[in-house]
């Protein structure tokens, strides 16, 4: 199962079972309880973790204790990547939106491990080029997407990584409050709990505790361009 989850990420996703293998034999493993923290913003640290189980949310905090969500990850999903090859501070602060646990991987591990396996590398260079352009996006959402554009973007997202279609609709149990889905789409929460009513008033999505049903996908999409 664990290899499977390995498998999962653009890193790892062409591994046989001999790379898998030894993978897996270098690895740590973690769990935490909702609500614990992993790491902080500004902890030094070398480790690249992979969610197996669980959700993690991943965020910074404003020298005036405002919080910005950078990320929402799940199984099969890495993160920590950067401290592989410029081990230093943490750039965000990890915490475990439902309980979770992880495989870790520590910076002089995984250079060994890389050598002779030149489409791991490849693969890490894409994860790389993938963090980047999520990075650029969320900051062009930021400058030419309204709020509810933003919403619609990441109740998408999330649909795609955590949804479950039924008749009803696409399920999508994502675990956050209402705060922290504000601070996904850096708005208020009075702004985003405006849009979801509005969406919710309209048949496209009902909302649920810690969850909404996406109902109509199509016009949600086009909210979100």
């Amino acid at each position: 199962m664990e290899n499977d989850v390995l498998r999962q990420g653009t890193l790892f996703s062409s591994l046989d079972d001999e790379a898998a293998d030894a993978l897996r034999a270098s690895m740590g493993e973690a769990t935490l309880r909702r609500g614990d923290t992993l790491f902080h913003e500004g902890d030094s640290g070398d480790k690249l973790y992979i969610v197996v189980e669980g959700k993690v949310k991943l965020g910074r905090t404003s020298s005036d204790g405002r919080e910005n969500l950078l990320a929402i990850l799940g199984p099969g999903q890495m993160f920590g990547e950067l401290s592989l090859f410029d081990p230093g501070p943490r750039s965000a602060t990890v915490s475990a939106v439902t309980d979770t646990s992880f495989l870790s991987l520590a910076h002089e591990d995984l250079l060994k491990w890389l050598e002779g396996r030149p489409d791991v590398s490849r693969g890490l260079l894409l994860q790389l080029a993938s963090r980047l352009r999520r990075a650029n996006d969320v900051a062009a959402d930021l400058v030419f997407s309204d709020v509810p554009g933003r919403v619609a973007k990441a109740l998408l997202d999330l649909a795609d990584r955590f949804g479950r279609t039924a008749d009803d609709g696409v399920h999508v149990h994502h675990d956050l409050t209402q705060e922290e889905l504000a601070q996904l789409v850096g708005a208020s929460r009075e702004t985003v709990n405006k849009a979801l009513a509005d969406f919710a008033s309209r048949g496209w999505l009902r909302l649920e505790p810690r969850s909404v049903v996406i109902m109509d996908i199509e016009r949600m999409r086009r909210r979100s361009r």
